[in-house]
């Protein structure tokens, strides 16, 4: 399964390298990948016997999702059905990455590889964005043209997105740093790889994405109490905010205030913003069963905009009503389902009485999906289709992991399928070539 695991961490890769993965160019790239790599996986399951299938516990919420969309799309219930369709296509390529993530990432093993690659990752991208800011010359990795304006910082057209890959990041290296669970002579090596994200979001200027942080930290202080792990481990996390704050320093303090207040003229204004929330609540209201269609905002919302400004408004900037205002109660509950899984299984985690290192692992896996709580109704804007993604491969780890142990149910319907499927015709013949 290793071919299949480098795979996926390459797609994860490429949907934040490619600013995102919100081009129609990256869109393509990402579902054909997803497509090539799920053959790879039948290969495996075929050559190689590999008989058991995981159904992890956060699949059935997001399939319930998708249901709703090709309901909506199939029975033409939605007032763009174009749009809807490629949503669909979208949302069913993530569905697919993730059943494949569970198939190949099974093992500690497995997840302690992918938990350094992840570290050295936003090591990168983080640096990326430093060396940016410090030379920027108005294009997108130094030579690409931004056509319709932006705020840029690293891979990302907004530098807000960008402090939301910071705030997935910097949980990874810390919390296992912070608790204590890293080997000594690792300790420099995880504490640079903390360092430079928190670096990089603060020179960001985002206000929800430090503030996110912040609430992250006030967090993990509350877990060494509540496990009474001493405080050298809060003096190990106090040095690396003190490194991170002299990083900031030392490129310059005046630079990063000024930042803070220059580029706020030049995002959506408070009362933009408030226009585009009541847009959306008024949408729901309208269609409040299913809404107006996966994907069909942009298209919906000109009726019912009340602060006109000549701009094309793509999105309510809030995730929770655009979900209410395209997918209506359906779509909320499938919503309210998902995130009652992950608010459940974070209580968990802090109920374990001695956390080893795989709990801080399961720990830290938890805390980095638990910002999409916090990050789709901030000021901050959207979440990127690379946002979610990455989120939702963690809790794979973290709360899918704790209720797939509970959850027996679902092993008995994974080998019950497999089970058909091996004895199955088509089996024997693909076993016979």
């Amino acid at each position: 399964m290793k071919p299949v695991r480098i795979a996926l961490c390459g797609l994860l890769a490429f949907g934040v390298l490619a600013h995102g993965g919100v081009e129609d160019w990256s869109l393509a790239v990402f579902e054909t990948g997803v497509g090539l790599v799920f053959l790879l996986w039948a290969v495996f399951f075929v050559l190689f016997e590999v008989r058991e299938v995981v159904l992890p516990s956060i699949l059935p919420p997001l399939f319930a999702f998708a249901c709703v969309a090709v309901f909506q799309w199939f029975f033409r219930r939605t007032e763009a059905p174009h749009e809807t369709r490629v949503q669909l296509l979208l949302l069913l390529a993530d569905l697919v990455f993730l059943f494949l993530a569970a198939q190949a990432f099974r093992t500690l093993q497995d997840w302690r590889e992918f938990f350094w690659f992840a570290m050295l990752f936003g090591f990168f991208v983080a640096g990326v964005g430093i060396l940016q800011h410090l030379t920027f010359n108005g294009k997108l990795y130094w030579f690409r043209e931004m056509r319709y304006g932006g705020i840029p910082f690293g891979p990302y057209v907004n530098r807000n997105h960008f402090a939301a890959f910071a705030e997935m990041a910097i949980p990874i290296p810390l919390v296992p740093l912070i608790l204590g669970k890293v080997r000594r002579e690792r300790r420099f090596v995880i504490g640079l790889f903390s360092l430079i994200p928190i670096g990089a979001l603060v020179l960001s200027a985002s206000r929800g994405g430090i503030v996110s942080v912040g609430v992250e930290l006030l967090f993990l202080v509350s877990v060494i109490l509540l496990q009474r792990a001493g405080s050298k481990h809060l003096l190990t996390g106090g040095i690396v905010l003190v490194a991170a704050l002299s990083l900031v320093s030392w490129i310059g303090v005046k630079q990063v205030l000024s930042r803070f207040g220059s580029l706020q003229t030049l995002e959506v204004q408070q009362n933009k913003r408030a226009s585009m929330r009541h847009g959306a609540w008024r949408i729901f209201l309208d269609h409040p069963v299913l809404g107006t269609g996966l994907g069909t905002f942009e298209t919906v919302y000109p009726p019912y905009e009340t602060l006109y400004d000549g701009k094309v408004v793509d999105h309510a900037h809030n995730d929770y009503l655009e979900t209410l205002a395209e997918t209506g109660i359906a779509g909320g509950l499938c919503c309210a389902w998902f995130i009652g899984l992950l608010l459940v299984a974070g209580l968990r985690s802090l109920q374990e009485p001695n956390i080893s290192f795989a709990s801080a692992l399961r720990l830290a896996a938890a805390r980095r999906p638990h910002r999409l709580l916090w990050h789709p109704g901030a000021q901050s804007g959207r979440l990127q289709p690379s946002h979610s993604r990455q989120c939702h491969f963690f809790l794979l780890y973290g709360p899918s992991r704790q209720f797939y142990d509970d959850f027996g149910a679902f092993r008995v319907v994974a080998r019950a399928a497999t089970s058909l499927f091996s004895k199955s015709l088509i089996y024997k013949r693909l076993q016979a070539v």
